[in-house]
C-alpha cells in the first residue's frame, strides 16, 4: 500500500492533528497494533478530507476521532470502541461497553472532547510522524 487516499485501505483512523490528547491516542494505538492494521490521517489533511468525502461523512460535524473501516465510518464512542477491539489484548475487552446506550457513551465522549484542548493542550500544526512511522500515515494528495 502506498498510502494514497483513493486506494483501498481497510482501517483508517482520522484524528485531530493539533490535539495533544488525540496525538497521544495515536501513539498509544501504534504501540498496541504491532501488525499495523490501522493507518492514520489527520482530520485537517487533504487525505482526511478525501476519505470523509468518499464515505459520505463530509457534512457531519467531525472534530475528534473517526474510524473508517471497509467503507463505513464510525464516530465518537463507536469509533473509540471499535479501535479498542482491533488492538492487542486486553484492550478488545473494552468493546463490551458497546452494550451501554450510545447516547450515554457519546455524552461522556463529547464531554472529554469538548474540554480536550484545555485539559491536554494543542499545537499550532499537525503531528508529523517519525521516519519509522511514516508508512502508517496516509500521504497528502
Amino acid at each position: 500500500m502506498s498510502g494514497k487516499p483513493n486506494e483501498r485501505v481497510e482501517r483508517v483512523i482520522l484524528f485531530d492533528g493539533v490535539c495533544h490528547l488525540c496525538q497521544g491516542a495515536v501513539k498509544f494505538i501504534i504501540k498496541r497494533d504491532p501488525a499495523g492494521r490501522f493507518r492514520f490521517a489527520s482530520l485537517q489533511s487533504q487525505a482526511g478530507s478525501q476519505l470523509l468525502q468518499a464515505v459520505g461523512a463530509h457534512g457531519e460535524s467531525l472534530d475528534s476521532v473517526v474510524l473508517i473501516e471497509n467503507g463505513t465510518y464510525y464516530i465518537r464512542s463507536a469509533a473509540a470502541l471499535r479501535i479498542a477491539k482491533g488492538l492487542r489484548y486486553p484492550w478488545p475487552l473494552l468493546y463490551g461497553l458497546i452494550v451501554v446506550p450510545r447516547g450515554l457513551r457519546d455524552a461522556v465522549y463529547q464531554f472529554v472532547a469538548k474540554h480536550r484542548y484545555r485539559w491536554f493542550g494543542k499545537d499550532e500544526t499537525c503531528l508529523v510522524p517519525t521516519r519509522e512511522l511514516k508508512e502508517r500515515f496516509l500521504e497528502e494528495g
